[in-house]
């Protein structure tokens, strides 16, 4: 050889220095992206609830509807692993280490009673939620519009639906004097909200008293007491009454013939009379576009605490006949979901 590189050599080290030009790129793109975003890793989503397994649950299937919308394909990009405490504070501590073990990119609060135990464990990832409670006063964020910490979602606590769910409540019940309002007292919001119907109430010339339930044993005397004072209907305040103990309040308002009422449609669907609030699987739907962006990147912390959008008015027939009242026509046309 004369010591000058050949045609073939020259090209091949240009073809090199391309090559680990490339490489070099390579590595830095790989180094600033996310690890749920690298093309050889799915993504993994835990799910945690207070809900139990053998029980279908509908914010569960509206929730990986929304992901499926946003292109997150169990079993291609997206490993979502659900546990269900099952009703049980003591089986969610024992499976929130579990679920740690599982290293999630991101975890969904599915409810307020699971939010708090998430966060006294000190999750090392994002996490979203969906719960009833003003998030400020619960102190799960440090503002609605900028979280401030490594969690944001959706909120279904709102004192402007409280005047008009009692309003329907009149409408459903003329003749009503008495209203009486059940609630749990540690409840974040429990006092704006008790403000909130006493004024409802008094409007619409109303008496109104206010029982508090933090267990079974006082949902018992609260409702004994709910007798005794011979009230017409129980409004009951969307949270964790309304959520844990519907089946005991239809079962209440059957045998006394009281109407009972609350926030949730699950509410009139266990038995209860009516219910007026948020569309729950809509604020799951919506819940997912938001993972959705955790998961492409963004900070929980600078993405505002989202309200409710969309909002369902349920009445169930079947149970008005059991305790003989008759829903005006006018109500019916403007039900979303009647219950035969």
């Amino acid at each position: 050889m004369d010591g000058h590189m050949s045609d073939t050599a020259k090209l091949e080290e240009a073809a090199g220095q391309v090559l680990r030009r490339r490489q070099a790129c390579a590595l830095l793109i790989a180094a600033a992206v996310p690890v749920y975003l690298k093309a050889a890793t799915v993504a993994r989503l835990a799910w945690v609830t207070m809900d139990g397994e053998a029980r279908p649950s509908y914010n569960f299937t509206a929730f990986r509807a929304g992901l499926r919308s946003q292109g997150w394909i169990e079993g291609a990009n997206l490993q979502l692993d659900p546990w269900f405490a099952d009703g049980s504070m003591d089986r969610l501590r024992k499976l929130i280490p579990q679920m740690l073990a599982t290293r999630p990119d991101l975890v969904v609060a599915a409810g307020g009673g699971v939010v708090r135990p998430l966060i006294d464990a000190r999750l090392p990832t994002p996490m979203l939620f969906v719960m009833s409670a003003d998030v400020v006063q619960a102190k799960v964020v440090e503002s609605w519009s900028h979280p401030g910490v490594r969690r944001s979602g959706i909120s279904l606590f709102s004192l402007e639906l409280l005047p008009k769910r009692v309003e329907l409540l009149k409408t459903l019940l003329p003749r009503m004097k008495r209203l009486s309002f059940l609630g749990a007292p540690s409840h974040p919001g429990e006092t704006a909200e008790r403000a909130a119907a006493a004024e409802a109430a008094s409007r619409l010339g109303l008496e109104s008293r206010y029982w508090g339930a933090a267990n079974a044993a006082e949902l018992d005397a609260a409702l004994e007491s709910i007798v005794a004072w011979r009230a017409d209907a129980v409004m009951v305040f969307g949270g964790s009454v309304a959520a844990v103990y519907a089946d005991r309040l239809a079962v209440f308002s059957t045998a006394q013939r009281m109407p009972t009422a609350s926030a949730w449609a699950s509410f009139a669907e266990a038995g209860n009379l009516m219910s007026y609030g948020p569309l729950i699987a809509d604020s799951y739907h919506r819940l997912a576009a938001m993972a959705d962006r955790v998961l492409k990147g963004a900070d929980p912390a600078a993405i505002p605490v989202e309200r409710p959008a969309r909002f369902e008015l349920v009445f169930n027939l079947k149970t008005a006949r059991a305790i003989d009242v008759v829903v005006p026509q006018q109500l019916l046309l403007r039900a979303d979901w009647v219950i035969e």
